[in-house]
């Protein structure tokens, strides 16, 4: 049979287009990614307010394995210039879609943060998953960020000190402290004036974290701090949720007796230079530091004789309580590639990348598994356990609420207010920064 010119090119046509079609097929390769249903992440940026170098390592290790995370960045910005650098970033367009954060900053935050509903993420096992005080991050309208980590605030100690005066162990209760190791281990000179410190309490800007002691003195002494409800906060700080009186009232009594010349307990003063150095150069004997700080103290000073312990607890105390900064990653409600940073939550939060994160930064993974087979290192294993009974507030802005403490703790020192007038005046303004 005779074929049409039409009709032969229709057959020539398909003859083709079989043969480019074995082609392909035998020499198609599936996306491994796409194949196993896995998210397409993209670019994906993370802004931070710890050092890039745990984070970065982390995916460069992820990138060998799976190039769909090579669209990940992190960018570090110091915590004193975070929120002014966030907030000219959004208004130049040019945001990142995911921020590492410490829960104080998270009220500051709030407004810009999409939570993660409870339908997605079930309020029990959430808290199955974490230790208590990671709750700090499951509000009212959903979770916040992923937890990821928890930095508690613990008592460093200088053991040639203390063995030399006869001491073969920290303290670990305040009454201990105060009436057995101070009066022993303070030094002071015919006119009163401080040769060596037991305690850095008592003022302000000389003390590296003086508002984290305080918070640990308010937890311990039952505050109810502040609390959320549909996204309004509630001002208890001198309300006390197990029975004790004037929990805040306490705290700052205890904590500028300190710095009083007057008072038996005077160990430190405004004239004297900041807590931390004291404490390298051995005038100071007790530090009251975060755990993350351990290894900078130890290379700052690799001769200074020290160790780490819990922070003190009151005396009879049913429960231990320290003041910790929980750290979480939280997804911005303007983030350009949503399905993208939520891969990366998804992935950071696991337990194992939120010990390997804890790890390099030298701070307790939240995860309750991790906490329970603990550590070998020599810092890590007391941070570990003192992550259990550590917790946070939901404090407003840092710069705000350290300039009220400042300046109450200012007029305490200088007899302009009593301790009674200043916290009063103090609860009123801390509920006004909400």
């Amino acid at each position: 049979m005779k074929l049409r010119p039409f009709e032969l090119g229709l057959v020539v046509f398909f003859l083709i287009a079989f043969v480019v079609g074995l082609v392909i097929i035998n020499n198609y390769e599936p996306d491994n990614s796409t194949a196993k249903g896995e998210v397409q992440i993209g670019p994906v940026q993370i802004w931070g307010t710890l050092p890039a170098a745990p984070v970065t390592s982390f995916f460069a290790a992820l990138v060998k394995d799976d190039k769909n995370y090579s669209g990940v960045s992190y960018r570090y910005i110091p915590p004193d210039n975070f929120g002014s650098v966030l907030i000219n970033a959004l208004a130049d367009q040019q945001y990142p879609d995911l921020i590492l954060i410490p829960h104080d900053d998270l009220v500051q935050y709030r407004s810009r943060i999409q939570p993660l509903p409870y339908t997605s993420f079930p309020a029990r096992d959430f808290q199955n998953l974490y230790i208590d005080g990671a709750s700090i991050f499951a509000l009212s309208d959903g979770v916040a960020a992923f937890p990821l980590m928890v930095d508690p605030l613990m008592m460093y100690w200088n053991k040639d000190i203390l063995s030399d005066n006869g001491f073969l162990a920290e303290p670990a209760t305040w009454e201990e402290l105060v009436s057995t190791y101070a009066p022993a281990l303070t030094e002071k000179d015919y006119s009163f004036s401080i040769k060596r410190s037991t305690i850095a309490m008592g003022s302000y800007d000389n003390i590296t974290n003086a508002l984290p002691i305080i918070s640990t003195l308010l937890l311990q002494g039952g505050s109810s701090l502040v609390r959320e409800s549909n996204g309004k906060y509630q001002n208890g700080l001198d309300t006390s949720s197990s029975g004790s009186t004037r929990p805040f009232f306490n705290a700052m009594s205890f904590f500028t007796s300190f710095g009083n010349i007057n008072n038996s307990l005077y160990s430190w003063s405004r004239t004297q230079g900041n807590d931390k150095e004291a404490f390298l150069k051995e005038d100071l004997v007790f530090y009251f530091g975060f755990g993350s700080e351990a290894r900078e103290l130890a290379s700052k000073n690799p001769n200074l004789n020290f160790d780490i312990a819990e922070m003190p607890q009151g005396e009879g105390a049913k429960n231990k309580r320290t003041f910790g900064r929980f750290y979480g990653l939280a997804r911005l409600k303007v983030s350009r590639n949503p399905a993208g940073a939520l891969a990366i939550m998804q992935t950071l939060g696991t337990e194992s990348a939120a010990k390997a994160l804890a790890d390099g930064y030298n701070m307790a993974p939240v995860y309750r598994a991790s906490l329970t087979r603990g550590s070998n290192d020599i810092y890590g294993r007391i941070i570990y356990k003192s992550a259990l009974n550590t917790r946070g507030w939901l404090s407003p802005d840092r710069d705000k609420l350290g300039e009220v403490f400042r300046s109450a703790i200012e007029d305490i020192g200088a007899n302009r207010k009593d301790v009674t007038r200043a916290t009063g005046e103090m609860s009123s303004r801390i509920g006004n920064l909400y």
